[in-house]
Parts: structure tokens; C-alpha cells; sequence
């Protein structure tokens, strides 16, 4: 692993906007490209910023008036899960080929246990020791 570099796994068909590209814009260029993030570059092409879904939550959670609009009205229900019992590999793999970052972890039983989340992957990858060559 010391000797994988960004240049090997990074993505390079970035989709980017400019500073005053409207959010609603930005939005519809994530969504119709399944990305969860759009790189902001000013008129030169140099970085200015990023737009990340995280920051659109912040961007609902502050509106004001407040939406009413129920979860049920845009929660996936067709959701990919995961047991307990399944390995890293199977589930990073279903969530790379799903263009997913969160899957919950369910047990026939007892029902919803936990989530497995990209960061937990990143997280777990960056622990993992390999022998030096």
C-alpha cells in the first residue's frame, strides 16, 4: 500500500461550477451525475471552494421558513443492506458498484443494528498495515 499513490485511484471527471452558480444548479449537476460534491473554480480554473451534500443539509436545515415536507417524500426505499456477518471486501464492493456511502447493517431479528459508512471504510484502510516488499 505505501507505494499506491491519489494519481491511481483519485477521479478525474470532476464536475465543477463557479462561485455564483445558483445552489439549485449545482444541486441538479449532482444529482444528474450521481456525485456527491462539485469542485467550485473561479473564472482562472483555480480552486475557490467545494459543495459537498453535507453542506446541502445545512442549507435545508437553516431555510427559514422552515420546510415541512416529510422525510417519506425523498427517502430511498429501495436501500441496499448489509449483515453482520458480511466481509469489508463483499460490502465496499456493492457500495462502489451502487454509487453508495452509507449501508445499513440489519439483522433478521433483531432488525437495524448499525450502518457501515465510506468513512468507516477509509477509516479501516488506513489502519491496514502490508508488509514491505
Amino acid at each position: 500500500m505505501d507505494d499506491l499513490f491519489v494519481a491511481r485511484l483519485m477521479s478525474t471527471g470532476l464536475k465543477t461550477v463557479r462561485p455564483d452558480t445558483l445552489v439549485e444548479d449545482a444541486a441538479d449537476l449532482m444529482l444528474d451525475n450521481v456525485i456527491g460534491s462539485v469542485v467550485v473554480v473561479d473564472g482562472d480554473g483555480e480552486l475557490a471552494g467545494i459543495l459537498t451534500r453535507t453542506d446541502f443539509v445545512a442549507i435545508v436545515a437553516g431555510q427559514e421558513p422552515k420546510d415541512q415536507t416529510p422525510v417519506s417524500e425523498y427517502m430511498t426505499t429501495d436501500v441496499l443492506t448489509a449483515s453482520a456477518g458480511d466481509s469489508i471486501r463483499a460490502v465496499a464492493d456493492r457500495m462502489v458498484e451502487a454509487g453508495i456511502h452509507h449501508m445499513p447493517v440489519v439483522d433478521k431479528e433483531e432488525g437495524v443494528i448499525g450502518i457501515i459508512t465510506t468513512s468507516d471504510l477509509t477509516a479501516y484502510l488506513s489502519t491496514v498495515q502490508t508488509d514491505s516488499p
